[in-house]
């Protein structure tokens, strides 16, 4: 039993009677408690035993009862007992605890607030290295050359246009009035000189006031987004590419200065109709350069920059100017400019010069963009061409022309012309290509392919005189058939027996068909090759008549070896070629074809058609300076196209009228409307000029004989032909013989 109670839990000792069970004297729970109120031992044996454990009880038996009492006491204070004082207390109490409630909900909004700001920030961060990595690499950024710019002068060094993909020259900054620049700043991005290249504040407006307004009012991109976006993206509205914009913004702003981007962006942003930069649009809308603005000129264009198209002064004046009212009360409020200055900007809106636009040096300036390419191969950087117009023949010649339309377009169903002016080595001086560039680019000078009618004959003549006629020699003016052809005169009467020279003044079909069968149509093609028509030549009859479709250009060259004394022409207009700081890249050089018809042939076609402006279909085109010149009319089928192609011993032109459609004019004439042209543009193109004789003119004048009394024929209006005027009065072989020889002498010496 001793070993078997070492193993069990300890037992208290006892110092009474034995118990009749050891497991009576092990302490319980309800040992450790004070006894309820009211109950007793039964066992007086119990409570003898249990004094000494009782008493070293005593302080948990107190503490028992202490809880029990509060307990009943707060019992009692909830049932009301409380104190009024202990009321107040605990109100003050809740009072003071409200406003830490408070502090703990904004520590915890500042503390949240930091938290999502972070991971915003990391965020944005991370959206933007994804975008940005789309981007080269930073050490292959740079900002691209600006597109080469081609200045095209005259002759003089006058402009003449600028071409290329800007449309203008690149210009310095301290070039530029300071009002431009302060213009575009104004009204663009007025912080621009303070902000790292995005303006916070600028972007919280625009959203702000496209949040309320429902639509995209405002924007917030500086200059400097602008000119990344201008530089290196394109204009899609995607969050790619206004994250890279931005990304581009801040690369810009730490490797240039404020004038660098400042002056980059003003050479390179878009200001409507073709023109890039802002000396381009100086030029395009008020026809002078950007360093010569003036204030108003410069709030115009600073207003372009909004809408290029909606704000543009040769579309919309009314909308362009109350933009430039807006740029001019910006820049007084920057203090760009005083009161006064912006007064009188109001007073005195800018104008558009409306020239730039319809002048037909827009013609040449196209012309010689076409073939620039074969002179200088690909452009790198701005270059000026010379180019040999003449201004003041390139204005007679526009003048002429459009004064000539004004007055019968009409009358004679025409609407459109070309003119185009050669001197003796082929250098064009002056080319219109139509009647107003504005409303048509193309140039029918050089591009326009119509049938020449008679103005083809001179090329039937001339083949006929290299294979032995001459100017006297004798054809039948009479009704012909060959190979089931049968050409017609334009009056429908034919004048028998007539000498070259006055059958090719009078433009006689017959005459022109006979001489071509007796050749060969072949023979004819050839000789006009060689002098200078570059088209196909349909080799068969009817091209004595003029059916074989050329150009202005070229058939006015192939005239230029009559005025030169026989020696072949490239039509050329342009001289040289340089860079901006002088280093030339092309000199023309060379002589042309050489000599392509002998002297003497020449002299006998210059008389031949000489007698065309004195008793021929080209009186209308005689010069009123008496000048000596020869020349020939043209009129094609169903009258469909009108010609004059004439020449001095200085200076060749070629004028046609007609349609693009291609359609008929009412009856108009080589003899007629561009024989006026021709006359009005060569007298003004001639003064000052010294007078020069008609090449190879033989000294002695050759008798020309009269035709005879002209024979009615019931025929149709033929083809190529041009309307003859009455034979000279008196009639008979013999004073038409003595006539003729006079008017040589006064076309070519003077006197009564």
């Amino acid at each position: 039993m001793a070993t078997k109670a070492k193993r069990q839990s300890r037992i208290e000792p006892t110092f009474g009677e034995k118990s009749s069970s050891l497991l009576d004297l092990r302490l319980g729970p309800q040992d450790r408690s004070s006894a309820p109120s009211g109950k007793k031992s039964t066992s007086s044996k119990s409570r003898k035993a249990a004094k000494p454990a009782a008493k070293k009880k005593a302080p948990a038996r107190k503490t028992a009862k202490n809880q029990t009492t509060k307990a009943k006491n707060s019992s009692g204070r909830g049932r009301g007992g409380r104190s009024g004082a202990k009321r107040r207390s605990t109100k003050r109490k809740s009072r003071n605890q409200s406003p830490s409630w408070f502090g703990r909900l904004i520590k915890r909004g500042a503390y949240w607030s930091a938290v999502l700001g972070i991971w915003g920030f990391i965020a944005v961060v991370c959206v933007i290295g994804y975008y940005a990595a789309f981007l080269p690499p930073t050490s292959e950024w740079q900002v691209p050359a600006r597109p080469p710019n081609v200045k095209i002068v005259s002759s003089t060094g006058q402009l003449i246009a600028n071409r290329g993909d800007t449309g203008g020259e690149a210009v310095r900054l301290e070039q530029l009035p300071p009002y431009l620049p302060n213009a575009v700043i104004a009204i663009e991005d007025r912080r621009f000189r303070s902000h790292f290249g995005i303006d916070p504040i600028g972007l919280t407006r625009a959203m702000f006031t496209n949040l309320t307004t429902g639509r995209l009012v405002q924007g917030g991109s500086t200059l400097t987004q602008q000119l990344a976006k201008n530089l290196f993206l394109e204009p899609d509205r995607t969050i790619k590419r206004k994250i890279q914009e931005l990304v581009l913004a801040f690369w810009l702003e730490a490797e240039y200065s404020k004038d660098e981007i400042l002056e980059m962006y003003l050479n390179r942003v878009y200001l409507g109709s073709g023109a890039y930069g802002v000396d381009a649009a100086a030029r395009r809308y008020f026809g002078k350069s950007a360093r010569l603005l003036t204030i108003a000129e410069a709030a115009t264009i600073a207003g372009l920059l909004k809408a290029p198209s909606r704000y543009s002064p040769a579309r919309n004046p009314d909308l362009a100017e109350d933009r430039a009212q807006l740029v001019l009360a910006a820049m007084h409020e920057e203090n760009y400019i005083s009161a006064d200055e912006a007064k009188n900007a109001l007073a005195a809106p800018a104008k558009v010069v409306r020239r730039y636009t319809t002048a037909s040096e827009n013609y040449v300036a196209d012309w010689v963009m076409d073939v620039l390419p074969h002179f200088v191969g690909a452009i790198e950087g701005d270059i000026i061409v010379d180019t040999t117009i003449d201004p003041k023949m390139q204005a007679a010649a526009e003048s002429a022309l459009r004064n000539a339309l004004a007055e019968n377009s009409q009358k004679l169903g025409v609407s459109q012309g070309a003119v185009v002016t050669l001197d003796t080595a082929g250098a064009v001086k002056a080319l219109v290509g139509g009647a107003d560039y504005s409303k048509s680019q193309f140039n029918r000078a050089v591009y326009a392919k119509r049938q020449p009618g008679s103005a083809f004959k001179p090329f039937v003549y001339l083949a006929a005189l290299e294979n032995g006629l001459t100017p006297q020699t004798i054809r039948q003016d009479q009704p012909i058939t060959i190979g089931g052809w049968s050409p017609k005169n334009y009056t429908k009467e034919h004048y028998g027996p007539v000498t070259l020279t006055r059958s090719l003044s009078l433009s006689l079909n017959t005459v022109a068909a006979r001489l071509a069968h007796e050749v060969g149509a072949g023979t004819v093609a050839n000789t006009a090759k060689r002098m200078g028509v570059t088209s196909d030549l349909k080799r068969n009859l009817s091209l004595a008549l003029g059916t074989s479709e050329v150009t202005p250009l070229e058939i006015a060259s192939a005239y230029v070896p009559f005025s030169n004394g026989g020696y072949g022409v490239f039509p050329h207009v342009i001289r040289r070629i340089k860079t901006v700081d002088g280093k030339t890249l092309y000199s023309r050089s060379g002589d042309g074809r050489g000599r392509v018809v002998e002297r003497r042939d020449v002299g006998n076609m210059n008389l031949m058609m000489s007698e065309t402006l004195l008793t021929g279909t080209g009186r209308k085109a005689r010069l009123d300076s008496g000048r000596p010149a020869g020349g020939k009319t043209g009129t094609s089928q169903d009258f469909r196209d009108a010609w004059f192609i004439g020449y001095t011993g200085n200076l060749t032109t070629a004028v046609w009228f007609g349609n693009d459609n291609n359609s008929p004019t009412k009856k108009a004439t080589g003899g007629n409307l561009p024989a006026i042209v021709w006359k009005d543009a060569m007298d003004k193109a001639h003064e000052g000029l010294p007078v020069a004789d008609l090449p190879g003119v033989p000294n002695l004048p050759v008798a020309v004989a009269a035709p005879r009394k002209p024979v009615p024929v019931a025929t149709s209006v033929g083809s190529g032909s041009d309307p003859i005027p009455p034979a000279p009065v008196g009639g008979g072989q013999q004073d038409g013989e003595r006539r003729g020889p006079l008017n040589l002498l006064r076309n070519l010496f003077g006197g009564g």
